[in-house]
């Protein structure tokens, strides 16, 4: 059985930038060990905007220009950048809020192996229930798990409400 940890959009400007919440920067320490003790293979998703991301769709309904590839925003934050240099690891670059190329990574990877999945990071009412849903889709069968302790939402309530939907589509909230 292998297993999986997608790290999904633990970006600077999530954290302590343009979108970050003191939420965020609370649950780094906790991130940072879960990704320091995984034992499996990890998966780094990046946000990914341009320069003309206030004309894209996103743009027009969140009008605050965040993960601009090649800023500083766009960065891992340094404390989970540190661990997972430390590890093997798959980056993947990311332009709207779920990944359709994530789930054949892991198949990928997975080479006709049973697996499991865990998801982390931010932000938990946008970016990882979208990928949390689109890889329960994809595997239906397989055990997939949100750590609630090492995301955050972009307020707490909407934190808790997306924990409450995954829970109801059968993903395992720890």
């Amino acid at each position: 059985m292998r297993h999986f940890l997608v790290v999904v959009d633990m970006q600077k400007d999530f954290v302590d930038g343009a979108l970050g919440s003191k939420e965020a920067q609370a649950m780094i320490p906790a991130a940072a060990e879960k990704i320091r003790s995984f034992d499996g293979e990890l998966f780094v998703t990046f946000d990914t905007h341009f320069e003309d991301y206030l004309e894209t769709a996103e743009g027009k309904k969140l009008p605050v220009p965040h993960c601009i590839y090649g800023t500083p925003g766009w960065e891992l934050h340094e404390a989970v950048a540190a661990v997972i240099e430390e590890k093997p690891h798959v980056k993947l670059q990311k332009y709207t809020f779920g990944s359709t190329a994530l789930p054949r990574l892991m198949a990928e990877f997975a080479d006709g192996e049973d697996f499991t999945i865990e998801l982390i990071g931010l932000c938990t009412d946008i970016c990882v229930v979208s990928n949390a849903l689109i890889l329960k889709a994809y595997y239906p069968e397989a055990p997939i798990s949100v750590d609630s302790a090492c995301c955050a939402g972009v307020t707490p309530a909407l934190h808790e409400a997306a924990l409450e939907t995954m829970k109801s589509c059968q993903i395992d909230v720890i």
